[in-house]
Protein backbone atom coordinates (compact mmCIF):
# COMPACT_ATOMS: atom_id res chain seq x y z
CA UNK A 1 0.00 0.00 0.00
CA UNK A 2 1.55 3.85 -0.97
CA UNK A 3 2.17 5.49 2.12
CA UNK A 4 0.03 8.53 1.79
CA UNK A 5 1.27 10.46 5.15
CA UNK A 6 2.07 13.78 4.56
CA UNK A 7 5.40 15.16 4.70
CA UNK A 8 6.28 16.62 8.67
CA UNK A 9 6.26 20.12 8.75
CA UNK A 10 9.39 22.22 8.93
CA UNK A 11 10.68 23.64 12.25
CA UNK A 12 9.76 26.85 12.34
CA UNK A 13 12.90 29.57 11.75
CA UNK A 14 14.21 30.64 15.05
CA UNK A 15 12.84 34.27 15.36
CA UNK A 16 15.82 36.21 14.71
CA UNK A 17 16.55 39.25 17.90
CA UNK A 18 15.48 42.21 18.06
CA UNK A 19 17.91 44.93 19.52
CA UNK A 20 15.76 47.62 19.11
CA UNK A 21 16.66 51.00 17.32
CA UNK A 22 20.22 51.17 17.91
CA UNK A 23 20.44 47.89 16.44
CA UNK A 24 22.77 46.13 19.45
CA UNK A 25 22.69 43.21 22.32
CA UNK A 26 22.95 46.14 24.99
CA UNK A 27 23.59 44.04 28.03
CA UNK A 28 26.14 42.02 26.30
CA UNK A 29 27.99 45.50 24.85
CA UNK A 30 28.22 47.01 28.09
CA UNK A 31 29.76 43.68 29.90
CA UNK A 32 31.95 43.76 26.90
CA UNK A 33 33.25 47.53 27.28
CA UNK A 34 33.14 47.61 31.23
CA UNK A 35 35.88 44.22 30.83
CA UNK A 36 37.89 46.11 28.32
CA UNK A 37 37.54 49.48 30.43
CA UNK A 38 39.06 47.50 33.02
CA UNK A 39 41.75 45.38 31.37
CA UNK A 40 42.67 49.59 30.28
CA UNK A 41 42.61 50.56 33.71
CA UNK A 42 44.68 47.91 35.27
CA UNK A 43 47.14 48.15 33.09
CA UNK A 44 47.73 52.51 33.61
CA UNK A 45 47.60 51.83 37.35
CA UNK A 46 50.18 49.20 37.88
CA UNK A 47 52.49 49.61 34.65
CA UNK A 48 52.36 51.32 31.18
CA UNK A 49 53.96 48.96 29.15
CA UNK A 50 50.96 46.60 29.74
CA UNK A 51 48.55 48.89 28.22
CA UNK A 52 51.21 48.59 24.95
CA UNK A 53 50.63 45.40 24.66
CA UNK A 54 47.03 46.24 24.42
CA UNK A 55 47.58 48.53 21.71
CA UNK A 56 49.63 45.95 19.47
CA UNK A 57 47.09 42.72 20.39
CA UNK A 58 44.23 45.73 19.05
CA UNK A 59 46.51 46.20 15.63
CA UNK A 60 47.27 42.66 14.95
CA UNK A 61 43.34 41.47 15.94
CA UNK A 62 42.46 45.01 13.28
CA UNK A 63 44.52 43.91 10.74
CA UNK A 64 43.39 40.09 10.55
CA UNK A 65 40.19 41.69 10.53
CA UNK A 66 40.55 44.28 7.72
CA UNK A 67 42.02 41.50 5.72
CA UNK A 68 39.52 39.04 6.15
CA UNK A 69 36.68 41.81 4.98
CA UNK A 70 39.03 42.78 2.25
CA UNK A 71 39.00 38.87 0.76
CA UNK A 72 35.14 39.58 -0.29
CA UNK A 73 36.67 41.85 -2.97
CA UNK A 74 39.38 39.74 -3.77
CA UNK A 75 41.89 41.91 -1.88
CA UNK A 76 44.62 39.97 -0.36
CA UNK A 77 46.63 41.88 2.16
CA UNK A 78 50.13 40.28 3.66
CA UNK A 79 49.26 39.72 7.00
CA UNK A 80 52.96 38.85 8.27
CA UNK A 81 54.50 42.22 7.23
CA UNK A 82 51.38 44.55 8.47
CA UNK A 83 51.10 42.67 11.67
CA UNK A 84 54.85 42.73 12.30
CA UNK A 85 55.42 46.18 11.05
CA UNK A 86 52.68 47.47 13.03
CA UNK A 87 53.70 46.35 16.65
CA UNK A 88 57.04 47.75 15.72
CA UNK A 89 55.25 51.39 14.80
CA UNK A 90 53.92 51.13 18.24
CA UNK A 91 56.75 50.51 20.34
CA UNK A 92 58.47 53.03 18.90
CA UNK A 93 56.19 55.22 18.85
CA UNK A 94 56.25 54.88 22.56
CA UNK A 95 60.19 54.54 23.00
CA UNK A 96 61.21 57.19 20.09
CA UNK A 97 58.73 59.54 19.77
CA UNK A 98 57.12 60.90 16.85
CA UNK A 99 60.13 60.25 14.21
CA UNK A 100 60.89 57.11 14.73
CA UNK A 101 57.34 56.51 14.40
CA UNK A 102 57.51 58.59 10.60
CA UNK A 103 60.20 56.59 9.76
CA UNK A 104 59.22 52.94 10.72
CA UNK A 105 56.00 53.79 8.61
CA UNK A 106 58.46 54.33 5.74
CA UNK A 107 60.43 51.56 6.09
CA UNK A 108 57.12 49.06 6.71
CA UNK A 109 55.56 50.19 3.58
CA UNK A 110 59.17 49.60 1.54
CA UNK A 111 58.60 46.32 3.07
CA UNK A 112 55.18 45.57 2.19
CA UNK A 113 55.87 46.20 -1.54
CA UNK A 114 58.93 44.45 -1.09
CA UNK A 115 57.17 41.15 -0.06
CA UNK A 116 53.90 41.28 -2.28
CA UNK A 117 56.25 40.90 -5.43
CA UNK A 118 56.65 37.64 -4.30
CA UNK A 119 53.07 36.81 -5.83
CA UNK A 120 53.84 38.19 -9.40
CA UNK A 121 52.43 41.23 -11.27
CA UNK A 122 48.67 40.07 -10.82
CA UNK A 123 46.92 42.33 -8.23
CA UNK A 124 49.89 43.54 -7.42
CA UNK A 125 48.53 47.64 -7.38
CA UNK A 126 45.57 46.66 -5.57
CA UNK A 127 46.73 44.95 -3.13
CA UNK A 128 49.59 46.98 -2.31
CA UNK A 129 47.17 49.94 -1.90
CA UNK A 130 45.22 48.34 0.02
CA UNK A 131 48.10 47.20 2.11
CA UNK A 132 49.69 51.33 2.18
CA UNK A 133 46.15 51.76 3.45
CA UNK A 134 45.51 49.56 6.46
CA UNK A 135 49.13 50.65 7.57
CA UNK A 136 47.99 54.12 7.72
CA UNK A 137 44.60 53.52 8.82
CA UNK A 138 45.36 50.77 12.00
CA UNK A 139 49.09 50.81 13.01
CA UNK A 140 50.74 54.21 12.47
CA UNK A 141 47.07 56.31 13.63
CA UNK A 142 47.23 53.59 16.40
CA UNK A 143 50.65 54.33 17.12
CA UNK A 144 49.29 57.81 18.39
CA UNK A 145 48.06 56.09 21.61
CA UNK A 146 51.66 55.48 22.29
CA UNK A 147 52.78 59.14 21.77
CA UNK A 148 50.25 60.38 24.18
CA UNK A 149 51.37 57.71 26.71
CA UNK A 150 54.92 58.74 26.53
CA UNK A 151 54.44 62.14 27.56
CA UNK A 152 54.18 61.63 31.43
CA UNK A 153 56.49 60.43 34.05
CA UNK A 154 55.25 58.64 37.07
CA UNK A 155 51.66 56.72 36.41
CA UNK A 156 50.05 57.50 40.00
CA UNK A 157 50.42 59.05 43.05
CA UNK A 158 48.68 59.91 46.47
CA UNK A 159 46.75 62.99 45.44
CA UNK A 160 45.94 61.98 42.00
CA UNK A 161 47.74 62.02 38.39
CA UNK A 162 50.96 63.17 37.92
CA UNK A 163 51.69 61.78 34.27
CA UNK A 164 50.74 63.50 31.44
CA UNK A 165 50.81 60.58 29.26
CA UNK A 166 48.31 58.31 31.38
CA UNK A 167 45.95 61.82 31.95
CA UNK A 168 45.54 62.06 28.25
CA UNK A 169 45.15 58.44 27.57
CA UNK A 170 41.73 58.51 29.89
CA UNK A 171 40.82 62.20 28.39
CA UNK A 172 41.09 60.42 25.14
CA UNK A 173 39.17 57.27 25.83
CA UNK A 174 36.54 59.18 28.16
CA UNK A 175 35.77 61.74 25.39
CA UNK A 176 35.60 59.45 22.71
CA UNK A 177 33.40 57.34 24.95
CA UNK A 178 30.86 60.86 26.01
CA UNK A 179 30.90 60.37 22.07
CA UNK A 180 29.12 57.08 21.43
CA UNK A 181 27.04 57.62 24.72
CA UNK A 182 25.30 61.09 23.77
CA UNK A 183 24.65 59.80 20.57
CA UNK A 184 23.27 56.54 20.95
CA UNK A 185 21.21 58.18 24.07
CA UNK A 186 19.90 61.04 21.62
CA UNK A 187 19.35 58.87 18.80
CA UNK A 188 17.58 56.37 20.38
CA UNK A 189 14.89 58.72 22.18
CA UNK A 190 15.00 61.52 19.57
CA UNK A 191 16.31 60.54 16.28
CA UNK A 192 14.10 60.85 13.42
CA UNK A 193 16.63 62.54 10.59
CA UNK A 194 19.07 60.30 9.18
CA UNK A 195 22.84 61.98 8.76
CA UNK A 196 23.83 59.79 6.06
CA UNK A 197 21.11 57.42 4.99
CA UNK A 198 22.55 55.91 2.44
CA UNK A 199 26.14 54.98 4.70
CA UNK A 200 24.58 54.95 8.18
CA UNK A 201 20.52 54.16 8.40
CA UNK A 202 20.80 54.72 12.30
CA UNK A 203 23.00 57.31 12.08
CA UNK A 204 20.61 61.07 13.00
CA UNK A 205 21.56 64.39 13.51
CA UNK A 206 19.88 63.96 16.83
CA UNK A 207 22.50 61.97 18.10
CA UNK A 208 24.92 64.05 16.51
CA UNK A 209 23.38 66.73 18.73
CA UNK A 210 23.83 64.71 21.75
CA UNK A 211 27.32 63.28 20.77
CA UNK A 212 27.99 67.08 20.93
CA UNK A 213 26.36 68.27 23.81
CA UNK A 214 28.20 65.18 25.96
CA UNK A 215 31.32 65.71 24.28
CA UNK A 216 31.77 69.46 25.35
CA UNK A 217 31.19 68.88 28.98
CA UNK A 218 33.30 65.87 28.81
CA UNK A 219 35.77 67.75 27.42
CA UNK A 220 35.51 70.55 29.30
CA UNK A 221 35.91 68.50 32.47
CA UNK A 222 38.58 66.83 31.87
CA UNK A 223 40.62 69.53 30.37
CA UNK A 224 39.84 71.14 33.54
CA UNK A 225 40.12 68.91 36.20
CA UNK A 226 42.27 66.48 35.10
CA UNK A 227 44.42 68.16 32.90
CA UNK A 228 44.56 71.22 34.53
CA UNK A 229 44.63 72.81 31.05
CA UNK A 230 42.48 75.76 30.31
CA UNK A 231 38.34 75.77 29.67
CA UNK A 232 38.82 76.95 25.94
CA UNK A 233 41.32 73.83 25.61
CA UNK A 234 38.46 71.18 26.78
CA UNK A 235 35.60 72.73 24.76
CA UNK A 236 38.20 72.22 21.63
CA UNK A 237 39.01 69.19 22.31
CA UNK A 238 35.12 68.25 22.49
CA UNK A 239 34.64 69.77 19.23
CA UNK A 240 37.27 67.58 17.48
CA UNK A 241 35.74 64.83 19.26
CA UNK A 242 32.38 64.73 18.01
CA UNK A 243 33.38 65.58 14.61
CA UNK A 244 35.99 63.06 14.05
CA UNK A 245 34.40 60.75 15.84
CA UNK A 246 31.41 60.60 13.87
CA UNK A 247 33.63 60.80 10.03
CA UNK A 248 35.72 57.53 11.70
CA UNK A 249 31.94 55.82 12.51
CA UNK A 250 30.94 56.71 8.83
CA UNK A 251 34.65 55.64 7.33
CA UNK A 252 34.18 52.49 8.96
CA UNK A 253 30.64 51.88 7.69
CA UNK A 254 31.53 53.09 4.21
CA UNK A 255 34.32 50.62 4.35
CA UNK A 256 31.72 47.90 5.23
CA UNK A 257 29.59 48.50 2.73
CA UNK A 258 31.90 48.51 0.20
CA UNK A 259 33.15 45.51 1.25
CA UNK A 260 29.74 44.11 1.63
CA UNK A 261 29.81 42.76 5.59
CA UNK A 262 27.86 43.86 8.30
CA UNK A 263 30.90 43.51 11.04
CA UNK A 264 34.59 42.78 10.86
CA UNK A 265 33.92 39.61 12.92
CA UNK A 266 32.42 39.04 16.44
CA UNK A 267 35.39 38.77 18.82
CA UNK A 268 33.46 41.40 21.00
CA UNK A 269 30.27 40.15 22.30
CA UNK A 270 27.50 43.27 21.79
CA UNK A 271 30.05 44.90 19.59
CA UNK A 272 30.81 42.97 16.48
CA UNK A 273 34.23 43.24 15.32
CA UNK A 274 37.25 45.16 17.33
CA UNK A 275 37.22 47.57 14.10
CA UNK A 276 33.25 47.98 15.03
CA UNK A 277 35.09 49.93 18.27
CA UNK A 278 38.50 51.42 17.25
CA UNK A 279 36.78 53.59 14.28
CA UNK A 280 36.36 56.65 16.44
CA UNK A 281 38.90 55.86 18.59
CA UNK A 282 41.28 55.77 15.79
CA UNK A 283 39.93 59.13 14.03
CA UNK A 284 40.08 61.23 17.34
CA UNK A 285 43.52 59.79 18.42
CA UNK A 286 45.92 62.26 16.23
CA UNK A 287 44.12 64.90 16.79
CA UNK A 288 43.73 65.15 20.04
CA UNK A 289 47.18 63.95 20.97
CA UNK A 290 48.40 66.77 18.47
CA UNK A 291 45.84 69.39 20.69
CA UNK A 292 46.66 68.65 24.22
CA UNK A 293 50.45 68.25 23.20
CA UNK A 294 50.88 71.71 21.94
CA UNK A 295 48.47 73.41 24.09
CA UNK A 296 48.33 71.40 27.34
CA UNK A 297 51.25 69.00 28.17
Amino acid sequence: MTDITPPAAAAPEAPKKDHGRAGRDLKAAVASAVVLLAAIGTSLYFWKPAFMVIVAVAVVVAVWELRKGMLAKDIDLPEQPLMVGGVVMVVVAYTSGAAALVTATAVTSLAIMLWLLRRGVDGYVKNATASVFTLVYLPFLGSFVALMLAEGGETWTGGGFDDDGVAGILTFILVTIASDIGGYIAGVLFGKHPMAPVISPKKSWEGFAGSLIACLGAGWALVVYLLDGDWWVGLCLGLIAVVMATLGDLCESVIKRDLGIKDMSQVIPGHGGLMDRLDSLLATIAPIWLLLHYAVF
